[in-house]
């Protein structure tokens, strides 16, 4: 899918706890999955709370079920994707229709 933030056209796809193997390849790598909260999970009332790890030379970023995954317009070495909350993206790009 492609969004714009105005005027900047972006390319973006939205981390839905499944879709791991999608966001690796949009990003062009392997990504660590981490389990955030079993507690609920080994107590089978809910599900495992999972993050993607998305390492830059600013730190790890973690990506979040529901988070966006952003690829940098204008990519340096330290940041070419980074997540993004849902209700920050949808203030900030609207959707581009091809």
């Amino acid at each position: 899918m492609l969004f714009r933030k105005r005027p900047v056209v972006i390319e973006a796809v939205r981390y839905n706890g499944l879709n791991h193997e999608e966001i690796e390849k949009f990003i062009g790598k392997k990504l660590e999955v981490e389990i955030e909260s079993e507690t609920a999970y080994e107590a089978c009332v809910a599900p495992p709370i999972l993050s993607l790890n998305i390492h830059t030379l600013e730190g790890v970023m973690k990506a979040r079920v529901g988070d966006w995954i952003i690829k940098e317009p204008f990519a340096t070495d330290d940041r070419k994707f980074y997540p993004c909350k849902p209700d920050i993206f949808e203030k900030t790009y609207e959707r581009v229709e091809p």
